[in-house]
């Protein structure tokens, strides 16, 4: 577990609501905090390789409450075991984006079991399927497309480099001989 986070996985975990965590509090954690949609994504493509109605709404809950509340319920498996293993502080409590990926996420959960119990299994699989890769992308290289959503709707937070790129923009090509 790397001490530093990139560019690039700080503004992904921005877009998912964690832009108030400084990043010294986030580093050490930032890779636990795939965790929950890990599990998601592997409930999810069991439910749907299964074509079964029941295992995909017995996501349903999960999906909900990590949606109502700021602490995922799979984040507790971290919490309440696998940081005391590790040595490494509690997860930070997630922001509105994640919280309405979650509950899009419920949402898709019961119209997928909802069309393999009503008998289209094709679609049932192409719904369960995109579903699945979309909690994996979240889950692996912590790309969230609901909290890209929720962003697009609702703004996106400010670039850490803003600052640092307007510093060095330079009107007339001067860089360097100003005092």
């Amino acid at each position: 577990m790397g001490s530093r986070l990139t560019t690039t996985t700080r503004r992904r975990l921005d877009i998912q609501g964690f832009e108030c965590v400084d990043d010294a509090a986030l580093a050490p954690v930032a890779p636990w905090l795939r965790l929950a949609f890990g599990l998601c994504a592997a409930m999810a493509g069991v439910g749907t390789a299964m074509a079964s109605p029941l295992i995909l709404l017995l996501l349903v809950p999960i999906a909900a409450l990590a949606a109502l509340f700021p602490v995922h319920p799979f984040d507790l498996i971290y919490d309440y075991g696998i940081r005391f293993l590790t040595g490494t502080s509690p997860l930070p409590r997630r922001g509105a984006p994640s919280r309405f990926a979650c509950g899009l996420g419920a949402l898709w959960l019961i119209v997928t079991a909802w069309v393999f119990q009503a008998g289209h299994p094709l679609l049932g699989y192409v719904l369960g399927g995109l579903l699945t890769a979309v909690a994996v992308l979240v889950g692996t290289i912590d790309v969230c497309i609901p909290s890209l959503v929720y962003r697009s709707l609702f703004g996106f937070p400010p670039r850490r480099d803003a600052a640092k790129q307007l510093d060095a923009y330079e009107p007339t090509g001067q860089k360097g001989k100003q005092e």
